[in-house]
């Protein structure tokens, strides 16, 4: 950890901080909104990311592929990232790779470590060598694999590899996670690197992670990559600045400690779809202290987008097809000012054009 003398600042400062670091602002022609990916669940909300932040997926130079990266969760990646991108995930050791599977279903199957990833990468190798339907690729590469990654499914009659390490082990046998119409389709990405066989560049992506979301915590950092602090003490890098936030240490690179103390909120207002970059802190009672709103906001099935004004989340929205047009619903936690209402009509518009809309029909709640 860093000796840097500790830097006192608040909340608020961090969230401002964190606005600006991913383009949040729309200051730049180019924010790097692609520095760790942008998860796409559900499918097409990258796209509204972008938008977010006045860019479209189109304007990303080098191409875009969408995989199974951080937790086995679809992201889109820049394309010519996920060389590097499978290395540094790759479990450090045999204890985090059996952190990563903890599971019911893999109650014996994660004392296998690292061979448990390496086996069943090639497992998909061997089977994906075409676009095929997600459920032909997991019988397949169920009865490829040893039993003791596999669990008993009732309802099928049969043995299923465990879907943690189904979708962890996506990306290390690069393949590329498609969907069409309401099927998930895996296919073999136009560069098949080959599965790894050590970790390489871990304490790189942590040190991007906590510039782009810092300040942070080692656990926040192993919640990220769904393993244990522990793991990361022997790549957790160095020339970090240890700060306290409102009496919470956490670090972030030394680089970027003057735009942390001189951040002050703007006053934009955004709709960040579900999953958007902004929502991927680890530190959600910092992002939105009450209970009953982060409930709300990080729900595990059909989760809503948040309303971002200035740099605090005031309320959540949701958006469905009306014809061609695009339905807006916002529900904010307290009465809006009329410029955020006002504001919010643009946004919506926005929405609706990265959806493909021919525009947005706005509804306020409350």
């Amino acid at each position: 950890m860093s000796s840097t003398p500790r830097l006192e600042v608040t909340r608020e400062q961090v969230l401002a901080h964190r606005v600006a670091t991913q383009g949040l602002d729309r200051a730049s022609t180019a924010p790097d909104v692609l520095a760790l990916g942008v998860q796409d669940t559900p499918n097409g909300s990258a796209r509204l990311a972008f938008a977010a932040r006045g860019v479209s997926a189109e304007a990303v130079r080098g191409g875009l592929d969408r995989v199974w990266s951080f937790r086995g969760a679809p992201y889109v990646h820049r394309r010519t990232d996920l060389r590097a991108l499978a290395a540094a995930l790759w479990p450090v050791s045999d204890a985090d790779a059996t952190a990563r599977l903890e599971s019911k279903q893999l109650e014996r199957g994660a004392a296998l470590g690292l061979e448990a990833f390496t086996v069943t990468a090639r497992a998909f190798r061997d089977v994906v060598t075409t676009p095929m339907p997600k459920g032909e690729v997991s019988t397949a590469v169920s009865a490829a694999v040893p039993e003791v990654l596999t669990f008993w499914c009732e309802g099928c009659g049969a043995r299923h590899v465990s879907g943690q390490l189904f979708q962890q082990a996506g990306l290390f046998a690069a393949l590329e996670v498609g969907v069409t119409g309401r099927q998930t389709v895996l296919a073999p990405l136009h560069d098949r690197f080959p599965v790894p066989v050590e970790a390489a560049g871990t304490s790189d992506l942590v040190r991007r992670w906590l510039g782009f979301l810092g300040p942070a915590t080692p656990a926040d950092a192993a919640a990220l990559i769904g393993t244990k602090p522990v793991v990361l003490e022997s790549v957790w890098p160095a020339g970090l600045a240890e700060v306290s936030v409102d009496g919470r240490r956490a670090w972030l690179p030394e680089e970027s400690v003057d735009a942390l103390r001189t951040a002050q909120p703007g006053n934009l207002v955004r709709l960040l779809p579900p999953g958007d970059p902004y929502l991927q802190a680890r530190d959600r009672t910092l992002l939105l202290p009450e209970t009953a709103h982060r409930k709300e906001l990080w729900r595990a099935i059909s989760a809503p987008g948040a309303l971002l004004v200035g740099a605090e989340i005031v309320g959540t929205w949701r958006v469905k097809a009306a014809g061609r047009r695009a339905a807006v619903t916002v529900t904010p936690f307290a009465p809006l000012r009329a410029r955020v209402r006002k504001a919010l009509e643009a946004e919506a518009d926005t929405v609706a054009e990265a959806r493909g809309a021919a525009g947005a029909t706005l509804q306020i709640a409350g």
